[in-house]
């Protein structure tokens, strides 16, 4: 008798244990609850019809955006998906990003980019800085079409000598207006892998420059 008593016991503690652990109120417990509600109610002062409707439509409003949170989830696992696919086609591409700083090396002896201008100028001001901040090289490109404006450093100095390899920057400056202005450019880098972040999606690796989101590339060049 005393073995059976344990078994017992050790089984209602087990069952204890895994109703304590379910904290999910599911839509057959609700209405198990609805039932009893109604089972034991004072029958000379029922549960109002109203009360009841609104306790029934915010189960099921609770109900509906779990359901929506999980399909989100799948959303967004299938995105992260489709996403790291289309970036893995980038690989020994080139893309637009949106900065002047680019990297020159003997495999990619001139740096090519866009500057932007909001208004036609004759005569745009290029200057190219190192990674110290000297200027090293300076020239003009026509600007009279507006908009997006190509820019090529061949990768020399003013004298006509090859720079090291390295990071640099490209920065622009116009007259708009009859004002000084300084011109957004956006740099061409080569995409040397890909890397998946859970918070920002797919990160092209731009040789020298570093991580770049898929959805700052503003356009790809081939390789």
């Amino acid at each position: 008798m005393s073995t059976i008593n344990s078994v017992n016991s050790s089984t209602t503690d087990t069952s204890t244990t895994k109703t304590s652990n379910n904290q999910s109120l599911s839509q057959e417990d609700f209405f198990a609850l609805l039932s009893t509600q109604l089972s034991m109610q004072d029958p000379s002062n029922p549960v109002d019809n109203d009360q009841m409707i609104a306790q029934m439509a915010s189960f099921s409003t609770v109900d509906g955006i779990g359901k929506l949170n999980d399909e989100i989830s799948n959303l967004n696992t299938v995105m992260t998906s489709s996403q790291a696919l289309q970036a893995s086609g980038l690989v020994g591409q080139k893309v637009l990003v949106p900065s002047g700083t680019a990297y020159l090396s003997a495999d990619e002896p001139s740096i090519r980019g866009v500057i932007s201008t909001s208004a036609p100028i004759n005569a745009i001001k290029v200057s190219v800085q190192d990674a110290t901040g000297q200027v090293v090289r300076t020239f003009t490109v026509d600007g009279s079409e507006g908009g997006n404006i190509d820019v090529d450093w061949d990768g020399m100095d003013n004298n006509g000598n090859a720079v090291a390899a390295g990071q640099y920057t490209i920065k622009a400056n116009g007259v708009v207006d009859g004002k000084s202005e300084d011109l957004y450019v956006s740099t061409y880098g080569h995409v040397s892998s890909v890397s998946l972040n859970s918070s920002s999606g797919a990160v092209l690796n731009v040789r020298g420059i570093g991580g770049v989101a898929l959805s700052d590339v503003l356009a790809v060049s081939e390789g």
